[in-house]
């Protein structure tokens, strides 16, 4: 049944991609590899992966099909299908269909077009259901210790859309709404402490029911939205909250800064990135799994997913991104950078208790390979006291 299941979720992804040969002029490329692993919270992965590239007749990547079957040291065998399809202006749709042996899955079907209506709008939509059985826990604060360490399976659904209007070519006004459905945490498949157990009176154990709206501004003068050499980005929001499923205090607020700005030297083969955040959640009773955290493949990569979790969030990450070559892979040209980082930031409850002495420190190594203008894949390595983490993704950490 679970097979079935799969199989069924696997084709009707795969009709949204309509990537066949009789596309005139269409290429594709197969290259196995090996998918080998290790991350802080999810265990040691070992397995194949076999992308399959369709370049259309001018050479630029259309498709990306990737197909994977790994097993995990926690969970077991996972089988993965990743299909992704690019269009000129930035548009990709993008489809995610994963069963694991044990307790987790993840589907997931998203669209962006930055360029809608000849550029004017941009639109974005969003839909994943997944369950994830490796989540960690140490409580609330800056102060948690790696003593602490819990473990639940988060299981969810998630809705988002969300419409932006383009003041001038690098100014944006835009638009949100998301609906996120968490049931109440059930126990992990590690074997450490359950979640519920050493933190029930954690706001949000008993599950939520979101609904939010956001309004957001953005401003960006990179020259890719995916693949990004020089330029800057800001971003602001401001966002509210109503959870259903507390009826004593259901509504709470979010609010952020982001700044990114990127130095290219003229060559353009070494590119510093600088990344400050700023974040602040207003509200009592707020899920944990809402508020601001660090830790993971984006910020403190030295420390596992959601190390620290409170309702304040100062970040600040310095990357040095290093072209080392450039080779034809599949049909397409691949850049190859090494980017030496340091993460810092720290939690808290409120501004007036901010303290020097609570700031982590991660300094790390990332490697990474681009296929321009659409595909970035990578492994960071951050180091940190509790022993180091690595991350893979497809995309830049910021």
């Amino acid at each position: 049944m679970r097979s079935l299941v799969f199989w069924i979720v696997f084709l009707l992804l795969w009709s949204l991609f309509p990537i066949f040969s009789n596309r005139a002029g269409a290429e594709v490329k197969y290259f196995p590899i090996p998918a080998v692993s290790s991350s802080k919270n999810d265990g040691n992965d070992i397995g194949m992966i076999v992308p399959a590239l369709i370049t259309g007749p001018d050479g630029d990547l259309k498709y990306l099909v990737a197909p994977m079957v790994v097993y995990n040291s926690i969970v077991g065998t996972r089988g993965t299908i990743n299909l992704f399809h690019y269009e000129p202006g930035g548009k990709e749709l993008r489809g995610i269909a994963s069963w694991t042996e044990r307790i987790e899955r993840k589907f997931l079907v998203s669209y962006v077009d930055p360029g809608f209506s000849n550029g004017r709008y941009s639109i974005g939509l969003s839909a994943v259901h997944f369950k994830n059985a490796t989540v960690r826990f140490f409580g609330l604060g800056p102060t948690t210790v790696e003593g602490q360490e819990t473990n639940y399976t988060a299981s969810e659904t998630r809705l988002n859309w969300k419409f932006g209007v383009y003041a001038n070519e690098v100014t944006q006004i835009a638009v949100s709404q998301r609906l996120r459905h968490m049931q109440s945490i059930q126990q992990g498949a590690t074997e450490l402490p359950f979640s519920g157990d050493l933190f029930p009176e954690a706001p949000g154990v008993g599950g939520a029911t979101i609904l939010g709206q956001r309004i957001s501004f953005h401003y960006d003068t990179r020259n890719n939205l995916v693949t990004p050499t020089d330029g800057m980005a800001v971003t602001a929001y401001a966002e509210l909250n109503y959870n259903f499923k507390n009826g004593a205090d259901p509504l709470y607020s979010r609010y952020g800064l982001e700044i990114k700005k990127m130095f290219a030297s003229e060559s353009k083969r070494a590119i510093l990135v600088i990344r400050g955040d700023l974040q602040a959640t207003l509200g009592s009773d707020v899920p944990f799994y809402e508020q601001s955290s660090l830790g993971g493949q984006n910020n403190l990569r030295g420390f596992g997913v959601d190390r620290y979790i409170d309702k304040q969030l100062i970040a600040f990450s310095v990357e040095e991104r290093i072209h080392i070559v450039r080779t034809r892979l599949a049909g397409v040209m691949a850049d190859f950078e090494i980017a030496p980082f340091i993460d810092t930031g720290q939690v808290f409850n409120s501004f007036k208790n901010v303290s020097f002495k609570d700031y982590r420190i991660t300094p790390g190594i990332g490697f990474r390979g681009i296929i321009r203008p659409n595909v970035v894949g990578r492994i960071d390595y951050g180091f940190s006291k509790e022993g180091g983490a690595i991350f893979a993704g497809l995309d830049f950490p910021y």
